[in-house]
């Protein structure tokens, strides 16, 4: 997706957003924030998961872009960085691998888990924006609402699952969390996670960020969207680009 907007227009984006999903019939639903943590302001997060205890992360935007394992605390246990030319998107573990997307290259790249080191990388048939693991591959968004899946080994697409609502294409899928079968996807440019029924693709609710956004916003008045979502076993973590804290959040 592209790089940081200035602030004065990410609030319209998000109007404009949220008045084309005004027939949704699917609920919001407030989040229940239990808990924060920080997060390093200078981190324009495009994937979130954890790996155990520690917290991964893949950051975008060019001679940025970057892979990050951390502690809960905000230490930093292992890094590695993108080339200049490349903006990472989103990211995933699998087994003993790291799958890290980029955006505009249709590249993806493959580092090994612990610790990072470049494993090799293979191609992507359109932009790669979020990134998760389900039922056996891969399942990645690309902005549309069409979710892609590749095939682990060969990484060809073996199929797709369109997101609706209402029988209506919902659009800007973005960064993505699978629990169980439900897909838990940020939607590019608005406050909301759409929480998505695989394999049906039917969203079911909305978690609506907008009164937290708000007053985030309002104190940290350079950071941009909500985008990043991390699930423990318990609970959801959640951030955005350039946020200073991680929230936790109940599993609506």
């Amino acid at each position: 997706m592209p790089s940081k907007i200035p602030f004065v227009y990410r609030l319209s984006f998000i109007v404009i957003f949220l008045s084309s999903l005004a027939f949704a019939e699917a609920p919001r639903v407030l989040p229940a924030i239990l808990d924060s943590i920080p997060h390093e302001p200078t981190h324009f997060t495009q994937g979130l998961f954890f790996d155990g205890k520690d917290l991964f992360e893949t950051t975008g935007q060019y001679g940025e872009s970057g892979l990050y394992r951390r502690t809960l605390d905000g230490r930093i246990l292992d890094s590695a960085r993108l080339a200049p030319r490349y903006f990472g998107e989103g990211s995933i573990a699998v087994g003993e691998d790291i799958f890290y997307l980029t955006w505009k290259a249709k590249k993806a790249f493959i580092y090994s888990r612990k610790p990072f080191k470049y494993k090799g990388e293979f191609r992507i048939p359109t932009e790669g924006w979020g990134l998760t693991y389900w039922q056996n591959a891969l399942l990645m968004s690309n902005g549309s609402d069409e979710l892609l899946q590749i095939a682990l080994g060969g990484f060809y697409v073996m199929g797709s699952i369109r997101v609706t609502d209402a029988g209506k294409p919902v659009k800007n899928l973005n960064e993505l969390e699978i629990v169980g079968n439900t897909l838990y996807a940020n939607v590019w440019q608005t406050p909301l996670i759409a929480v998505i029924d695989l394999p049906s693709g039917k969203v079911q609710k909305y978690i609506d960020f907008s009164a937290k956004g708000r007053e985030i916003y309002r104190n940290n008045p350079n950071i941009d969207v909500l985008n990043g979502i991390a699930y423990d076993g318990k609970y959801l973590w959640v951030t955005g680009k350039y946020w200073p804290q991680i929230y936790k959040i109940a599993v609506p």
